[in-house]
């Protein structure tokens, strides 16, 4: 039970015991301060029933929503409740769905919503998430991942952004969950450190709409197993002068797609594969976000002339 909550809420063992303490505190507080309210307004043996009924459910609609955000501030936990609550608000049609306010209220016309798979950390994510987070006609909205406790959730998270944990087997031997991408309304996928290879359902789904950066200039260095470290420790071992970084377009092959934009860099004397790919980095987070925002815009372009 425990390991299905931890997948289906995206959070690490720590978070999900706080979670739990959230939950009992709150339940146990509310009923506490419900018999409290009944003792004050002289409730007694003899008080109809529907009085009784009537004053528990405020306590249990508007109290207890109340008390769980509370209790969620006092114990780090409010993101996660307040994404929580948030759905509850929009299924009583009291907030509006994320994708209803993605509407531009200027023009009435949707976002154009991408995802972010990636596997690790999130820099490169994290980047595009800040570089469209005011953008008229593009959002993130949603952020895909193979990896519980990666830290690309918690940037999810702090960010309010939906995120959608995937399994190896419904992902390669299923429907590479393409149904789940399409409810979503994604209309766009960027791979941003992503290892897993994107199986030939999703290709199919989003032929052209699914972009990948690699940490090196592709064709060299490209391929099953060359990601990260990896890809740097064979820049240097081959003498390398320069290296940079390739956006392109993913195909069934790993690395292979038509490339996009390529960057450069130069592999300094005394260079480790740590020195190294921090230049990199700087080179993704330069260049990502920006070239992402020309691939979308020019697709929304093909699209608006058809």
């Amino acid at each position: 039970m425990w390991k299905r909550l931890q997948h289906k809420w995206n959070v690490r063992p720590v978070q999900l015991f706080w979670i739990l303490c959230v939950f009992a505190l709150t339940g146990t507080l509310t009923a506490f301060i419900s018999k409290s309210i009944t003792g004050w307004l002289g409730f007694s043996a003899s008080t109809h029933w529907s009085w009784k009924i009537l004053v528990r459910l405020l306590v249990l609609i508007l109290g207890y929503q109340l008390i769980l955000l509370s209790i969620a501030f006092a114990l780090g936990q409010f993101p996660f409740f307040w994404r929580y609550e948030k759905k509850i608000l929009q299924r009583l049609r009291i907030m509006r769905t994320e994708q209803e306010l993605n509407v531009n209220r200027e023009s009435g016309v949707e976002k154009y919503r991408i995802a972010i798979f990636a596997s690790g950390t999130g820099t490169n994510a994290h980047k595009i998430i800040q570089h469209f987070k005011t953008h008229p006609t593009i959002e993130v909205a949603l952020i895909v991942c193979n990896k519980p406790g990666a830290g690309v959730l918690s940037i999810a998270e702090n960010e309010g952004i939906p995120t959608l944990l995937i399994e190896k087997e419904p992902f390669f031997r299923g429907d590479g969950y393409v149904p789940e991408l399409q409810n979503a309304g994604i209309q766009f996928i960027v791979l941003a450190g992503f290892l897993w290879k994107i199986p030939q359902s999703l290709i199919e789904a989003y032929r052209l709409h699914i972009i990948n950066i690699h940490p090196a200039l592709l064709p060299k260095y490209g391929g099953k197993g060359m990601y990260g470290a990896f890809v740097h420790t064979a820049v240097l071992a081959a003498g390398e002068k320069e290296s940079g970084i390739t956006i392109h377009f993913v195909d069934e092959h790993y690395d292979h797609g038509d490339v996009i934009f390529q960057a450069t860099c130069l592999v300094e004397p005394g260079d480790t594969p740590e020195s190294l790919a921090s230049r990199i980095h700087q080179l993704e987070h330069q260049h990502f976000p920006l070239i992402v925002e020309q691939v979308i815009l020019a697709a929304q372009q093909e699209t608006a002339t058809k």
